[in-house]
């Protein structure tokens, strides 16, 4: 297979089957800037992306630059890439989960995008507790709340009415635990498409990733290749970097290619959707390149599986909603949802 070197063919890119035969493509471009990226920047990524050959782009309100997207995505729809190829995902953020703030909020985003609708919109965390950008890890918000089902519930109920009403093709999760999203299954009448999760090699999640695909819900990855340019609130000595380690180094000699890409090609081999950000052309172009090119081969991906060292690099200290509480907490580490 011949590639141009700085376009790859859209409709190589491996695709993800949804219900009602939906596909969403198998990589996207993150457009969180890691509270260090300025909106005109990351926009002008997504558009040097679209031209590569991205058609999946993954928003959310909170990243304070889907405005700067939306003109480029206009310029793109309008220079002939069909909408309809395109997959856009923006996300609700945690201050607007009340019944009255959940239309607002997405027909601003869909505004602020220029789209007559959105193909998937997340809860982007499971409680109703915001921070404003740029916080350190102390950052509380004085009317933190834990996660309670029924109120989770009525926030998805407008979800789904965004659904019934045209305006979103499909509605998902996102930091969600297994205990939660068994809640979620057993009460909704619209299933969730898709939960996206931090998935990484050093942090695999491999009984919430089993449970995601066996539902039949894709698993949107982030932070792929390890988060190198994460927030410091995020950040701990006891953290480790996937790009360092000796199986994903030396699968990267033998193709060639920067460790980042062996990440990239994990993903979409086992069957998640990475959504790496980058602004560098460079670095698009690579990841992108990463879902066309040689695969990794079944003792490299065996190799890889065991390398997980169940290391969370986004743990979210800042949703917690008690004093004395551990990061933990939020994650459900007994199986079952953490009291209140």
């Amino acid at each position: 297979m011949t590639l141009d070197v700085g376009r790859i063919d859209p409709a190589l890119v491996p695709q993800r089957q949804l219900p009602g035969g939906g596909r969403m493509p198998g990589i996207g471009l993150g457009t969180f800037g890691s509270d260090h990226a300025p909106a005109d920047l990351v926009a002008a990524a997504v558009g040097t992306a679209l031209e590569m050959g991205y058609r999946h782009v993954d928003c959310a309100s909170v990243y304070r630059n889907e405005a700067e997207i939306g003109a480029v995505l206009e310029t793109a729809i309008r220079g002939g890439i069909a909408r309809d190829e395109l997959w856009v995902t923006s996300k609700l953020w945690n201050d607007k989960h009340a019944v009255a703030d959940v239309a607002p909020s997405f027909e601003r985003s869909l505004r602020d995008l220029r789209l007559d609708y959105l193909d998937l919109y997340l809860v982007h965390w499971p409680f109703p507790n915001t921070h404003e950008p740029g916080v350190d890890v102390g950052s509380r918000d004085s009317n933190a709340k834990p996660y309670l089902h029924d109120r989770y519930m009525e926030t998805w109920g407008e979800l789904e009415k965004l659904v019934e009403g045209g305006l979103v093709r499909y509605i998902g999760t996102s930091n969600m635990t297994v205990p939660k999203l068994r809640l979620l299954l057993r009460d909704a009448r619209v299933r969730p498409a898709a939960n996206e999760m931090e998935l990484h090699p050093h942090f695999q999640q491999p009984e919430l990733f089993e449970f995601v695909v066996g539902e039949g819900i894709v698993p949107i990855g982030y932070s792929p290749i390890g988060s190198p340019a994460r927030p410091e609130r995020d950040r701990t000595p006891e953290d480790s970097v996937d790009i360092e380690d000796p199986v994903i180094v030396a699968a990267a000699e033998r193709l060639g290619v920067h460790p980042a890409v062996v990440c990239v090609k994990w993903a979409i081999q086992r069957g998640q959707v990475p959504i790496p950000f980058s602004t560098r052309p460079s670095n698009l172009l690579a990841n992108l390149r990463a879902s066309v090119s040689e695969p990794l081969t079944e003792a490299e991906m065996a190799a890889i599986a065991g390398i997980d060292r169940n290391c969370r690099l986004i743990k979210g200290q800042v949703f917690m909603w008690k004093a004395g509480q551990s990061w933990e907490d939020l994650w459900d580490p007994s199986g079952e949802i953490t009291p209140p």
